[in-house]
């Protein structure tokens, strides 16, 4: 396989200055979950005018696609997203917090207002960034599948590669309603990656979650002259919060419970409050863990609203499951990490690295050892000679992941691997300021292009050697031991802009 490396590769610097204009335009649409329409249209155009066939408006999902090339076994799949995060509008490039400025050709223009009069809870349409990385991902999983058709367009390699476009990772699970409906059935092998610290693909998994949005309806009133005939809502949001919050002594210690009120029944305060609602994350290192949890939180809602003689509607918009990581899979990308070696950097994009690195808070700084530990282990103090943490490897690879996503829903139906790739100044967060303004820079193209290679090389392994798939499914049989995907969303749960 090694005199294909030359070769794959090439194909994807080829094409480098293309790829980096895909993924700058996806960035500057930062179009938020569900709402991609100008960012998954792109994908498809480019696509469909590689020879890929394609399917688009899946599982109720209008963004969602499937680019297909070959015919036969393996059908291998590249997982690609593009959903960008409310409230981190960044100018690239900026070490300040500068929002971006709305433009002509943004991704305000995409957005339905329908959807805005169908769901009063809907928004989050504005003000977005590209603070995950998801058009490096979008886009370095398109430079992977293209390269990869023109290398058995050429070679006359038989097997089917599958672009999934997949929107709405951020706080809908986007996946788990395709994993649903069936989309990944047929799947023998799903690839993808997500820009980090530090080259890897790793063995652990990611936490369990689900999205709850609990919503009291209570009686308005007058809240000095008759305040005995109100009913407030927002009494039962607070009196659930603290409940929950109590009830935090009483889980594991690695189970994770957030929330944000997101209606606090308006700004008058002399009128009781007749409707209050609160989003809920429940999150655990196993999905049956978060079932449980929900259970116990749901009964805290249920109590909250007797207590004030309220109701509570009750309803779920997402669930994430635990990853399951291949090993298999795993072991071949970390084989093409060592042989493709550290992604080559200037000085210049070093000074880069560094100028983002002075803009953290001291809080962040103080973090950068300990994140060092995390993935290069005892090698830390050589990962941290540069402010990007190159040029060695990742020395961990059994830890598990902070984050949920819905990947672990893919991963319990097919063998699944998570690739790992510096796209940024070493210690800038995900979610930050800080990760949008670097998303148009060349650290985040090379690590892009870097991680489409390692993929479309792994990939290569298992359409010539197709034996490969049916042992990364016997890995995954022996894994689940017995346990079946657990199908964490409710039967009737649609995808919605909420």
């Amino acid at each position: 396989m090694d005199e294909y490396i030359k070769e794959i590769s090439e194909k994807i610097e080829d094409k480098k200055e293309y790829y980096a204009k895909i993924s700058d335009k996806i960035w500057e649409y930062a179009e938020p979950r569900f709402q991609e329409y100008k960012s998954s249209e792109l994908l498809q155009q480019t696509l469909k005018k590689e020879g890929f066939s394609i399917k688009s408006n899946l599982a109720g999902e209008e963004t969602a696609f499937i680019a297909e090339y070959g015919s036969g076994k393996p059908v291998i799949g590249f997982l690609g997203e593009f959903d960008a995060l409310p409230g981190l509008s960044q100018k690239a490039d900026t070490t300040e917090r500068i929002p971006e400025e709305k433009t002509s050709d943004s991704k305000y223009e995409s957005v339905p207002e329908r959807e805005k009069k169908q769901n009063p809870d809907s928004g989050h349409t504005d003000n977005c960034g590209h603070g995950c990385g998801h058009q490096l991902i979008g886009t370095g999983t398109l430079a992977s599948v293209i390269a990869l058709k023109d290398f058995m367009k050429e070679h006359n390699l038989k097997g089917t590669i599958r672009y999934y476009g997949c929107p709405a990772e951020e706080n809908a699970g986007g996946k788990a309603f395709l994993v649903r409906d069936g989309y990944f059935d047929d799947c023998d092998l799903a690839l993808c990656w997500h820009p980090e610290q530090g080259r890897r693909a790793c063995y652990g998994s990611t936490k369990a979650n689900f999205r709850v949005f609990f919503t009291f309806h209570g009686t308005p009133a007058h809240a000095s002259m008759c305040p005995e005939l109100g009913r407030s809502a927002l009494d039962a949001v607070e009196l659930m919060d603290v409940g929950v919050n109590y009830m935090r002594e009483h889980m594991i210690d690695e189970a994770r419970i957030h929330y944000a009120i997101t209606d606090t029944g308006g700004d008058a305060p002399n009128v009781v409050q007749s409707r209050a609602q609160v989003l809920y994350a429940i999150r655990a290192p196993k999905i049956t863990q978060v079932k449980e949890l929900y259970n116990r939180v749901c009964n805290i809602a249920k109590g909250a609203a007797l207590m004030t003689e309220t109701t509570v509607e009750i309803r779920q918009v997402a669930a994430y499951s635990n990853l399951i990581s291949s090993k298999i899979l795993a072991d071949h990308m970390n084989t093409y990490l060592e042989k493709l070696g550290p992604i080559p950097y200037t000085e210049q994009e070093y000074a880069y690295a560094q100028k983002f690195q002075q803009s953290l808070s001291d809080q962040d700084k103080n973090q950068l050892p300990i994140i060092a530990r995390d993935y290069f282990g005892p090698k830390a103090p050589e990962a941290m000679k540069t402010p990007i943490f190159e040029p060695i490897a990742c020395q961990n690879l059994y830890s598990d992941l902070k984050y949920s996503t819905d990947v672990g829903d893919v991963s319990w139906i097919v063998p699944t691997v998570h690739l790992n790739i510096p796209t940024f100044a070493a210690g800038t967060a995900l979610h930050s300021w800080q990760a949008v303004a670097q998303g148009k820079s060349s650290i985040a193209h090379k690590g892009m292009l870097y991680a489409a290679k390692i993929m479309a090389l792994t990939a290569l392994d298992f359409l010539q050697n197709p034996e490969l798939a049916n042992q990364a499914r016997k890995e995954l049989t022996e894994t689940l031991n017995g346990e079946t995907y657990p199908d964490p969303l409710p039967k009737d749960l649609k995808p919605e802009i909420w």
